[in-house]
């Protein structure tokens, strides 16, 4: 079930790889719409706006955790990439020590601040009460995300990205079914869209496990395999941290900029969660490339073969170019109907300011996926700290947007701070890059003498 990522064709490698990637984040994206459509059809615009206030906030814990356990997974992809199978099954030991320690003390952590991180992002309080429900049962499934996506990170390591989509599908189909159940026949608000992605969710992960467990004899583990291993600790926490705080970093960029649309309008707030929503399902491929890159980047320098790093780099950015001249032209042409998902088609001015945001967006989608792809191949190759300062400069964008431009240009400044941010991260990353390969091509010349 492995896949050797240092060896074939560049672009056949990635494409395989990508492809069964993607269709895993379309349909986590899928949770998500399936959450959005039922509450904004059947309980109305404040709860889809409820929902869509707690998007930054969300994204800055969960976005933590998920970064976590995709830096847990470089130094396995790295050494099955050397063929060191020992010490590739007691990173993964470890990674799992770890992710129950970051489980526990961020649920815990984070429940008891939920309300109060609420109120300091000014969440207008027609909204508030929706929104606390929402988040704080998203909150208390962090354990099951943290299963999800450090089993799904340690198959994509051995080059399975396929595995992880099947059981993703299962759940999303199960997800639509819990969203009916919970919302409309169980009456329980925007509290029952959690509920269901929390289980949905929990059955994904717990199918990955057991899955993994049968079916990869490389990671069957001895007893002294199982031990806490303070070197392999301290490698994953360097790798893991550094990612998780990329996430939360940029995240506080959209925690600024939420802030001050929620101090438009719950309104606004209703139009920036629907043009997001579109937006993410949208930009999904340029997710598959970056998780692409982390693991074809990790694999290829454990092999110690930077020639092949470069000409995957070039196979994936032109890959992102063609797709987001595709992706331009359909949100223009189709952007509007593909809303009318998430609003009804009676609220014209929230429609509207919706498709000028995903329409600003999408011209700027290829410095996007410049950033994917860049920021998790030096990921994979093992320099995650340094990509922490791209969440830095993104942060920084968002936090112009913020402060600066959208109070004294409302929601057309809105519409510009994604793109910004994008400028900003990639204005680092791609000098970024060449220092990395440099300092990696030293290391690798000093190893062969």
């Amino acid at each position: 079930m492995e896949k050797d990522m240092t060896k074939g064709s560049p672009m056949k490698l990635i494409l395989g790889f990508a492809v069964p990637l993607l269709f895993g984040l379309l349909f986590q994206q899928f949770y998500s719409m399936v959450d959005t459509i039922i509450v904004g059809h059947y309980l109305g615009v404040d709860a889809l706006a409820a929902v869509g206030a707690t998007g930054s906030v969300n994204f800055l814990i969960i976005g933590f955790c998920m970064g976590v356990c995709s830096g847990f997974a470089i130094p396995i992809a790295q050494e099955f990439g050397a063929a060191h199978e020992v010490n590739l099954r007691k990173y993964v030991a470890n990674s799992v020590w770890l992710s129950v320690l970051f489980a526990v003390v961020t649920t815990i952590a984070v429940s008891l601040l939920c309300r109060p991180i609420l109120q300091m992002m000014r969440t207008p309080e027609n909204i508030i009460d929706g929104s606390y429900d929402y988040i704080i049962i998203i909150f208390l499934g962090i354990p099951v995300v943290f299963l999800y996506n450090m089993t799904a990170a340690i198959l994509r390591s051995l080059g399975d990205s396929r595995t992880p989509v099947i059981f993703l599908v299962m759940a999303a189909i199960l997800n639509i079914f819990l969203d009916l159940l919970c919302i409309v026949t169980f009456q329980m608000g925007v509290a029952g869209a959690a509920v269901a992605t929390v289980v949905s969710q929990a059955i994904a992960g717990f199918c990955c496990l057991l899955f993994m467990w049968k079916k990869f004899p490389i990671l069957k583990l001895s007893r002294e395999e199982r031990k806490w291993d303070h070197d392999c600790v301290l490698k994953l926490c360097n790798m893991g941290i550094p990612m998780g705080l990329q996430y939360s970093i940029t995240a506080i960029g959209s925690v600024i900029l939420q802030s001050a649309v929620n101090g438009i309008g719950s309104d606004a707030v209703a139009a920036v969660t629907a043009g997001s929503k579109l937006s993410m399902l949208v930009v999904c491929p340029f997710d598959a490339m970056g998780s692409t890159m982390a693991t074809y980047g990790g694999q290829n320098v454990g092999a110690g073969d930077l020639n092949r790093v470069d000409k995957g780099l070039k196979s994936c950015c032109l890959l992102g170019l063609i797709y987001s001249v595709l992706a331009v032209g359909i949100i223009y042409v189709f952007g509007r109907q593909m809303l009318l998902l998430f609003l009804d088609a009676g609220e014209t001015g929230i429609l509207e300011n919706a498709y000028a945001f995903v329409t600003t967006n999408a011209l700027f989608y290829f410095p996007l996926a410049l950033v994917n792809i860049v920021r998790f191949l030096i990921q994979g190759m093992g320099f995650s700290k340094l990509a922490v300062f791209a969440g830095a400069f993104e942060m920084l964008a968002r936090g112009l947007a913020g402060f600066l431009l959208v109070p004294y240009f409302g929601f057309s400044a809105v519409r510009f701070a994604n793109p910004l941010a994008w400028i900003f991260a990639d204005i680092f990353l791609i000098p970024a890059f060449f220092y990395v390969r440099k300092v990696m091509a030293g290391i690798l010349d000093r190893q062969k003498e």
